[in-house]
């Protein structure tokens, strides 16, 4: 037990580290380098917890899939890369004021909802009940997310063909 809790220590350090670099940094390429650290931690965070098959769902989904559409929007785009100076915004105390208190109230509300409560102590769910459930219960958000996605990409490849021209 003390090693699973070391490890999440480290991974969630590289978290905080990460997804604190990904809006702090200027580059946006590189921003979306650090949040595929933050992705990977969550994938291990999972792993710890014994969901292999969501680990690698967040692996494949997430990092190898959501980060390289962002990558290919950017591009498709021409979005600046390099640093700008002119891009910042000059206040900068009201949305750290603002992400406080979001962060603040969301905290509350998890801790008031689930005050008093004991987590299952061992829940095992396969692959395949995984499986059937996205497939018989979910197959019409899950089409209406790969529908979406579709059209994004899609819409990508228009705005930028219509530039280019």
């Amino acid at each position: 037990m003390v090693a699973q809790n070391v490890f999440f220590a480290i991974l969630a350090l590289l978290m905080i580290v990460s997804a604190l670099k990904v809006v702090t940094t200027k580059n946006i390429v590189h921003a979306a380098l650090w949040l595929v650290l933050v992705l990977a931690g969550v994938a291990g965070q999972f792993l710890l917890l014994g969901a292999e098959f969501v680990g690698v769902t967040q692996i494949l989904v997430y990092i190898g899939a959501v980060i390289v559409l962002l990558l290919f929007g950017v591009m498709l785009t021409k979005a600046s890369i390099g640093d700008e100076e002119n891009i910042n915004m000059p206040n900068r105390i009201l949305p750290a004021v603002i992400g406080t208190l979001m962060f603040a109230v969301m905290s509350y509300s998890i801790i008031d909802t689930y005050r008093g409560e004991e987590l299952p102590k061992e829940t095992v769910t396969s692959a395949a009940e995984v499986s059937d459930s996205i497939f018989s219960d979910f197959i019409i958000p899950f089409e209406a997310v790969s529908v979406l996605l579709l059209a994004a990409l899609i819409g990508a490849v228009v705005i930028a063909r219509k530039e280019v021209a």
